[in-house]
């Protein structure tokens, strides 16, 4: 049990690498420091938006629209470390 505990643990840490990496460029290319004409910002974005839709849009018919503002990676994000602190909590119950 405590392997898979491990195991989803990390997962849940390369998804918030994954979002927060997303949001970065996101706000990059926003400010055109990054050009998304390039091949490799266009596949690196392309890629990490392919990923990370099916998880945005379930929470995006949910929350209201705030215009131009996206707050689906902060539920992600916040989803994410209540998870770990579960995971976490379920660890050290197993461990004692």
């Amino acid at each position: 049990m405590g392997t898979i505990i491990q195991i989803l643990f990390f997962l849940t840490g390369v998804v918030q690498f994954i979002v927060i990496a997303h949001v970065i460029m996101s706000w990059l290319i926003n400010f055109a420091v990054l050009n998304i004409r390039q091949p490799l910002v266009r596949q690196i974005w392309d890629g990490l938006t392919q990923l990370l839709e099916p998880i945005y849009n379930p929470i995006r018919r949910v929350l209201p629209n705030t215009g131009g503002l996206d707050l689906a990676p902060l539920v992600v994000l916040i989803g994410i470390v209540i998870i770990r602190i579960i995971l976490g909590d379920l660890a050290r119950s197993i461990y004692l």
